[in-house]
């Protein structure tokens, strides 16, 4: 799946492992503009909440190699309701799956549809009929190799399978092999909450 369509949710990809495990301030990205934000505080606020965002460019890449901007595209989904903002604390709540998939749906004409449960078995026949699907992760699962601390608060887009072994990519990933990545079914249940959007 190497020829898959790969984008971050961070501006500049070589700052995603200082940010996850060296205290970088995440709004400090010399390339923010390019994410389409209208200012840098906004960039600041929103990016640490793009993970979504980001496999929906990646899903509209593959159909036809264009797709708005990560923040034009978040414009559309904060208008269905698919990210809310507490007045008072203004605190962040998203990606919120039904009013995402209508966004996708009605602004975007791909297919949509929710899966609330969806255990791998359910994930592996998706990818087999050619669906992409956004799915609930740990944010850990770039580190297949030590022990998942949870499962789901983040999403990666997976792209297909071979075997056992499910193709995703990651919106956070710190490195090369962990934005474009490939874990066996059972490690990936490790980190995986059974929640989806699938798209086509």
């Amino acid at each position: 799946m190497s020829e898959f369509p790969t984008v971050t949710q961070y501006a500049s990809p070589d700052l995603i492992r200082a940010i996850a495990y060296e205290g970088h301030v995440p709004g400090a990205d010399p390339r923010w503009a390019e994410s389409g934000a209208p200012d840098q505080p906004t960039y600041s606020r929103w990016c640490r909440h793009m993970c979504g965002i980001a496999c929906l460019r990646m899903a509209l890449l593959a159909r036809n190699g264009h797709a708005p901007t990560l923040f034009s595209l978040l414009d559309g989904a904060v208008k269905y309701g698919a990210y809310t903002e507490d007045p008072d604390t203004g605190a962040i709540r998203g990606l919120i799956y039904a009013p995402f998939a209508d966004y996708v749906r009605t602004d975007h004409g791909l297919t949509a549809e929710v899966h609330r449960s969806l255990p791998v078995p359910d994930l592996l026949a998706v990818l087999d009929a050619g669906r992409l699907a956004l799915v609930s992760v740990h944010k850990e699962i770039r580190r297949p190799g030590q022990a998942a601390p949870g499962k789901g608060g983040h999403l990666v887009l997976a792209t297909g399978r071979t075997g056992n072994a499910i193709h995703f990519r990651n919106p956070s990933g710190d490195t090369d092999d962990t934005r474009t990545a490939t874990l066996a079914a059972d490690v990936f249940a490790d980190f995986y909450a059974e929640r989806a959007v699938s798209i086509a």
